[in-house]
């Protein structure tokens, strides 16, 4: 693998709304940001992934951008957003922002200009259509529910939207509109920009002409995952892409991609790929169903383990995948991933060593170093997110009580990942002085940062820990470029690995169960404790997992 300057990073990533408020508003901000740089530095971070600060209506969070060359008051201005790259650049960090090209907002200049004249210039820019005999071009259901077909008010016209209304998708087929977003790219890397997180890439290409595909619910339409099966030819889209920003720059790029068939992998993160990486969904993508939030199966632990281990397989020779447990649109991993009764510090630090030693480009998102966890709903007026207002009324309408529909919700939505940092116990968490836009979680007086400073063996300095393991000069190369070689595979609730390195190698093992478990470790080679969550235990050359256990050991 030819070596890049990403490669040994630890990536952050933050979702302004909910970092850090300091004028009172209730909305985070991009001087919050400059704030807690130290304490990202103090962590290890390299890469910093911002979720959207661009002009916005936020219909969808700032993902419906109205102008992509400006930021939002609510977070700041540009003057911010320049300090914050300098000031990043001296604790070499590396500023990442979304790339939030499939579509824009129904408030970008470019869809006005569409809605006057559908056929013009300007419509060419999106997907327009009337009813032929009465019937929408397509069947496709929305991500956030419903058709993707919406009216133009006042018209027989109809424009196309993959995710919310307010979201009008872009019409890559037109090199126009290629052009303007490239321009745009590379506007923002000469300001000095280290990359992008490019979301939601693999929908900019449909399968045309639009067509109807078997219905799977009640509602005869099809889910967006089936459509983009029949998608082809992306990598057009993508290596122009590529040529015409990354490329010119050197720059970082992580895809959100969660369609890539096998056999396409090292198009989207090889030596030549499309993007650095991308992202690892396996674990995300499991137990998922076509018919709703309410037929969704959380993976068991061997499920989870299974899908990190294929995943890891698949990658070696082709490129890295970027590692995750969670981020802004899923809920927090320690109250997903882990069975209620290992939702402690112990079987948080599990999961947090298995996940983050894997060979790939570990991500943090904010407050999970903390060890934040879900909220618990009990009405959907708590609930700000709409796609958890979609899948609401997808339980009400197969028949659910509002209490188990609330169950379903709280154990999905994303605003689950989107309340505020827990920086201290004063009120807000002292992540504002005023009323947080969205409440925060009620267990921030035991789960807070200002606390795991002041703690050794806090989840905060675990992570710390983590951290520094991947970025010393002795194991780095072995964490960052050795082949992950999984160890007892089929043993129930165990999750060991090597990280191979030559003479050396680093042996990864983590007991999900309630009872213990013993490893055994025919190597004769010295063994060393580089890192665990309790105290290590040996019968001659086995390893004994107390429950939730892991243990981190340099072999050679």
């Amino acid at each position: 693998m030819k070596r890049k300057w990403w490669q040994n990073k630890i990536a952050y990533q933050i979702y302004p709304k909910s970092f850090q408020d300091t004028n009172g508003d209730g909305i985070g901000d991009i001087p919050g940001i400059i704030k807690r740089l130290d304490y990202l530095q103090e962590l290890g971070i390299g890469i910093l992934w911002i979720s959207p600060v661009y002009v916005s209506p936020c219909a969808d969070q700032g993902y419906d951008i109205a102008d992509y060359y400006a930021i939002d008051p609510m977070f700041g201005t540009m003057a911010d957003m320049e300090e914050l790259l300098k000031e990043a650049d001296k604790r070499n960090i590396k500023i990442v922002m979304d790339l939030v090209v499939n579509h824009c907002s129904d408030e970008h200049e470019w869809f006005r200009k569409a809605c006057e004249d559908p056929e013009g210039e300007y419509g060419k820019y999106f997907y327009f259509a009337k009813k032929e005999n009465g019937k929408l071009p397509c069947n496709w259901r929305s991500y956030f529910g419903g058709s993707v077909w919406e009216p133009l008010a006042g018209t027989d016209w109809y424009y196309f939207h993959s995710f919310h209304k307010k979201q009008p998708d872009l019409n890559w087929e037109n090199p126009k509109v290629r052009e303007e977003v490239y321009k745009m790219m590379n506007w923002w890397l000469e300001k000095g920009l280290g990359g992008y997180r490019v979301d939601a890439i693999i929908n900019i290409k449909k399968p045309l002409p639009f067509q109807d595909y078997p219905a799977d619910r009640t509602d005869g339409l099809c889910d967006m995952s089936e459509v983009l099966k029949h998608a082809s030819g992306i990598g057009d889209f993508l290596g122009e892409m590529r040529d015409e920003t990354f490329y010119k720059y050197d720059a970082f790029a992580v895809g959100e991609v969660f369609n890539e068939k096998e056999e396409e992998l090292k198009d989207f993160m090889g030596e030549n790929g499309y993007f650095s990486t991308i992202f690892d969904f396996s674990q995300t993508n499991a137990g998922k169903s076509p018919k709703g939030w309410y037929d969704n199966r959380i993976p068991t632990v061997d499920e989870y383990k299974q899908c990190c281990f294929n995943s890891q397989r698949k990658a070696e020779g082709s490129g890295m995948y970027s590692n995750i447990i969670e981020n802004h649109d899923e809920p927090r991993g320690v109250s997903y991933y882990l069975p209620e009764v290992a939702r402690h510090d112990m079987g948080k630090k599990l999961l947090a060593a298995e996940y983050f030693l894997l060979k790939g480009l570990p991500f943090i998102y904010q407050g999970q170093e903390l060890g934040m966890e879900n909220m618990a709903y009990t009405s959907i007026d708590q609930v700000n997110d709409i796609s958890s207002i979609a899948e609401y009324e997808e339980c009400m309408r197969v028949g659910m009580s509002k209490e188990d529909a609330m169950k379903v919700i709280s154990q999905y939505s994303r605003d689950n990942g989107r309340t505020p940092f827990q920086w201290d116990d004063t009120e807000n968490a002292g992540f504002t002085t005023g009323t947080p836009w969205l409440q925060v979680n009620p267990n921030y007086v035991r789960i807070n940062a200002k606390e795991q400073e002041q703690n050794s063996e806090s989840m905060l300095n675990f992570y710390r820990r983590l951290s520094s393991l991947r970025r010393s000069e002795k194991y780095e190369d072995i964490l960052v470029y050795g082949e992950t070689i999984p160890y007892l595979e089929e043993e129930h609730g165990l999750m060991a690995y090597f990280r191979k390195g030559g003479r050396q190698d680093i042996f990864v093992a983590g007991n999900f169960l309630e009872e213990e478990k013993i490893v055994p470790l025919q190597d004769s080679r010295e063994k060393q404790v580089l890192l665990s969550n309790a105290d290590v235990d040996w019968a001659g050359e086995s390893l004994i997992l107390k429950p939730f256990q892991v243990v981190v050991l340099s072999v050679g």
